[in-house]
């Protein structure tokens, strides 16, 4: 049999646990370590969305083009893409709770570096520590989304997932504030015309007060992740499921990849995954410009409407949870897909306040998109799920490559029009919902017979 036939549908499992209510969502022994583990979507969730607001930022204090900021974004996700295939031989190796561990390490060091990048004003070294942070939260979400997998019963896998995943929000939205609050607000008003006539000296005072202001929330934030990281230390954790591939130490990664390849299934999933993660990266990095064009307001006004996307995406995100008790998960994804790309051709065609509201209401329809395309790719893969889980988190290459290409549109013809490159994104994260759809209706189908 096939790797792809012993896929396990997302529709099934969804089906399962709506017949079932008593199908506990967490093991009892896992709800305090499923509980420390949340902590660690927040984390990751801070760093993310401290790091948007940095495109317009490093833009004016080191006065570049959207395409060349739009680096930050690079160094961020190609971190992921880099470090997401050695997480999965920690995991396998070891097991989940040494990749959160080595993950959160990295990351806090990554943040640390942020210091020693302040004080040598050099564009080149911030990029250097959000590689190395963005390298260590790529460890830890390659480790802790199969791990909340792992913590309770298959049927209900999914829901699970984005029932953690909704704390990512709680820490995406504490991002954007301290963004706002504690870089935004910094920022010299001078232009890049002014900058340019300014002294060496008096550039750089500004350009030290502006960086120190970058600095400041990343080292606080360094300062946490040592903390989560000794109470995840001091736990004794390990899932009953993971136990099954623990035991094994050699890692047979050919075969393994070989099947991964095989299965269009879960092929499908990287690739609506690696488009997701370029639609959310494009839609959060350009708000503030989008807000600044449309409306003629400062970065800080921007900044604003960035919060406010964040706050619906986390309310959106356990309105989901809640939905998918009663509505299939894939069902979900098509529909809101959908909406989203139809909101990103009202905003390119109404550059003014509906258009800004309509960006807003794209956070909405991207609240339940990653972990359901994770939860529904990984499903079925028993002893491959961890090198699964890599491929996935590879996938966020999406957001390194697309706003790039999103920042040359910017340049070249605004930013309204930018916004065709996230739309066509969710049309291939649409389509992926119904793919799914239709392969659990064929799998029931092929099951029918035998169930007479």
């Amino acid at each position: 049999m096939s790797a792809e036939t012993q896929l396990p549908s997302c529709g099934r499992f969804s089906d399962k646990a709506l017949m079932n209510k008593k199908t506990p969502l967490v093991f009892r022994d896992m709800i305090l370590p499923f509980i420390l583990l949340t902590t660690c979507f927040a984390a990751w969730g801070v760093a993310a969305n401290m790091t948007d607001p940095l495109v317009k930022v490093f833009s004016k204090i080191f006065t570049m083009s959207s395409l060349q900021s739009a680096l930050v974004q690079f160094a961020y996700y190609g971190a992921y893409f880099c470090l997401a295939l050695p997480a999965a031989f920690i995991n396998r190796r070891f097991s989940y709770k040494t990749g959160v561990l080595t993950g959160l390490g990295f990351a806090a060091l990554g943040a640390f570096m942020f210091y020693p990048a302040s004080q040598s004003m050099a564009y080149g070294y911030f990029l250097a520590a959000l590689f190395i942070l963005a390298a260590g939260l790529s460890i830890l979400e390659t480790s802790a989304n199969p791990f909340v997998i792992a913590m309770g019963p298959v049927e209900n896998a999914t829901r699970r997932l984005n029932l953690a995943q909704a704390f990512n929000p709680v820490g995406c939205n504490i991002g954007v504030f301290l963004g706002a609050a504690l870089i935004l607000t910094q920022l010299n008003p001078a232009t890049a015309q002014e900058r340019a006539l300014m002294s060496a000296a008096e550039l750089q005072a500004v350009q030290t007060t502006e960086l120190n202001a970058v600095m400041l929330p990343y080292v606080g934030m360094a300062c946490v992740l040592v903390l989560i990281w000794i109470a995840v230390a001091m736990l004794r954790i390990r899932p009953a499921r993971e136990k099954v591939v623990a035991h094994s130490r050699e890692v047979h990664f050919r075969a393994t990849l070989g099947r991964l390849l095989a299965n269009r299934h879960y092929r499908f999933g990287v690739i609506a995954q690696f488009f997701n993660v370029g639609a959310q990266t494009c839609v959060w990095t350009f708000t503030i410009q989008y807000v600044m064009d449309a409306l003629s307001v400062d970065e800080v006004r921007g900044g604003d409407f960035l919060q406010y996307s964040l706050i619906l995406f986390l309310l959106a995100r356990f309105a989901m949870t809640w939905l998918m008790g009663y509505v299939r998960a894939s069902a979900l994804l098509a529909g809101l897909s959908v909406l989203a790309a139809a909101l990103c051709l009202f905003m390119i065609m109404s550059p003014n306040i509906y258009g800004v509201w309509a960006l807003v209401a794209i956070s909405g329809c991207l609240s339940l998109m990653f972990p359901t395309i994770y939860g529904v790719a990984l499903e079925g893969l028993g002893e491959d799920t961890k090198f699964g889980a890599a491929g996935l988190v590879m996938a966020i290459l999406g957001g390194a490559i697309l706003p790039l290409a999103q920042g040359a549109i910017i340049d070249s013809y605004g930013s309204a029009l930018s916004f065709i490159v996230p739309a066509l994104c969710f049309l291939v994260v649409g389509r992926y919902g119904l793919f799914d759809i239709k392969n659990a209706e064929r799998s029931i189908g092929l099951l029918a017979p035998a169930t007479r």
